[in-house]
């Protein structure tokens, strides 16, 4: 089978097909799930247990676009007292989950904060580094650094989760780019005490630097964090849609972070985007006066000042 970097054509099919697809896909989830699996979710300890002890099956696959397995639907949700019972009837802990991010019961659990759970699925088996699923899946690590869970993240990482796992070909993130992104500070601190690189490559399918990501967001200081730690300011955007990070903070309107990048060196003429504007360009089509400004004069340093 080619890859996305073998097939261009592959990858624009798979895009465009992308949108019609989940639509029949979600339109058939919420129909071809199970009585149990629906129970899972709600959270019912007595009516999960009443359908084991008439023969529903804790191994149900997961369905559709959004589906979810019984254990999988009771751990995003923090329900400890079902995902026990299903763990006791023999639910697989590893199974993945539907077509839209395949996501373990453990990276549910750590996406969601419940570290009761994920000391569960972890004790009964769960492979803390299950690779992420080829559409915007993540490892438990990497859910967890996304939703801002330190405490899971600590926990993930103690159980020897990869800093530096490799993430999804769509929409993929490392634990890292996840953190900055989510302006997540402290878990910044935490990955890159742990290892993890600042300059990992990005993922060519809407991926983005961990520099790129709090641009974005315009968190100063994760911004100066990753500037402190080497990230590379002039990296380009992904394939599909991607910006440098003086771009991302200029479309966004982020004075501070503008004039954070381009004290480090930012390239203020760099294109980037599907336009192929320059950041001014961007700030320019978003009304922000001051950041636009800013990024003419950084355009040209030796136009005399009227």
């Amino acid at each position: 089978m080619s890859t996305i970097s073998e097939s261009e054509p592959e990858f624009r099919a798979a895009a465009q097909q992308h949108g019609s697809d989940a639509l029949a896909e979600e339109a058939d989830t919420e129909s071809s799930t199970t009585e149990l699996q629906l129970a899972a979710a709600e959270g019912d300890p007595s009516h999960v247990s009443d359908l084991l002890s008439r023969g529903a099956n804790p191994n149900d696959p997961a369905s559709g676009y959004y589906g979810k397995t019984a254990l999988q639907a009771a751990s995003l949700a923090g329900h400890a007292p079902v995902v026990e019972l299903l763990l006791s009837a023999g639910a697989a802990v590893n199974a993945p989950g539907g077509n839209n991010g395949g996501r373990t019961a453990l990276a549910m659990a750590a996406e969601g904060g419940h570290r009761d759970i994920v000391e569960m699925l972890l004790q009964s088996g769960a492979d803390v580094n299950l690779p992420a699923s080829r559409y915007v899946g993540r490892t438990a690590l990497q859910a967890a650094a996304e939703e801002g869970r330190r405490n899971v993240v600590a926990r993930l990482l103690d159980a020897g989760a990869h800093v530096e796992a490799p993430p999804a070909r769509y929409m993929g993130r490392t634990a890292l780019q996840a953190a900055a992104a989510g302006q997540h500070l402290d878990i910044v601190e935490l990955l890159l005490a742990r290892g993890a690189q600042v300059n990992t490559p990005l993922m060519r399918y809407k991926g983005l630097t961990a520099l790129q990501g709090a641009a974005e967001g315009g968190n100063v200081e994760i911004v100066e964090r990753l500037l402190a730690a080497g990230a590379e300011v002039n990296a380009e955007g992904s394939y599909y849609g991607g910006v440098t990070a003086l771009y991302a903070a200029a479309e966004a309107g982020h004075l501070e972070v503008v004039e954070r990048l381009l004290a480090a060196g930012a390239d203020a003429q760099q294109s980037a985007g599907n336009k192929h504007w320059t950041p001014s360009q961007a700030a320019t089509s978003r009304g922000h006066t001051e950041v636009a400004k800013l990024l003419w004069d950084a355009e040209s340093p030796d136009t005399p000042q009227g």
